[in-house]
């Protein structure tokens, strides 16, 4: 006998449910004040990144692979090179996605078991360092 096993993707409510998020998520970064940095490095219209979005966070969360069937592996870090990813626009897409999964996802275990990996991939995607941090193998100049 086999056992059925639940993907996240159903657990949360399928399809309805990851279309709110992702738009919710846009929706936060393209009002807040506190993700302007974030919302700068987007283009004028979110309407395709959030589609994007949409169909990857589909195939992630374990529905169908919306994204891979239509754009190939996601290749996230190298697609998102054409953006300058810091702490400050790393931390305000953190800020959106957060208040976006707990007004979408009423059980808190599953927003857990969504963020973790979610909060790893931001850091993975930061591609600029601090910009109040001297790089390495150079001393900080002396300001006296």
């Amino acid at each position: 006998m086999t056992e059925k096993v639940t993907t996240l993707y159903e657990a949360i409510g399928g399809d309805p449910v990851v279309r709110a998020l992702t738009h919710r998520f846009y929706e936060l970064m393209d009002r807040l004040p506190e993700a302007r940095n974030v919302r700068a490095v987007h283009p004028p219209s979110l309407e395709g990144s959030e589609e994007k979005f949409y169909e990857y966070m589909t195939g992630y969360l374990g529905g169908p692979p919306l994204y891979t069937d239509k754009r190939g592996h996601p290749r996230l870090r190298s697609r998102h090179f054409v953006a300058e990813i810091g702490p400050v626009e790393r931390d305000e897409w953190l800020l959106c996605f957060r208040r976006a999964l707990d007004e979408t996802i009423a059980s808190q275990a599953l927003r857990d078991l969504i963020w973790a990996p979610v909060e790893r991939l931001a850091h993975h995607m930061q591609n600029k360092a601090p910009e109040d941090k001297a790089p390495e193998n150079k001393a900080p100049e002396n300001k006296e």
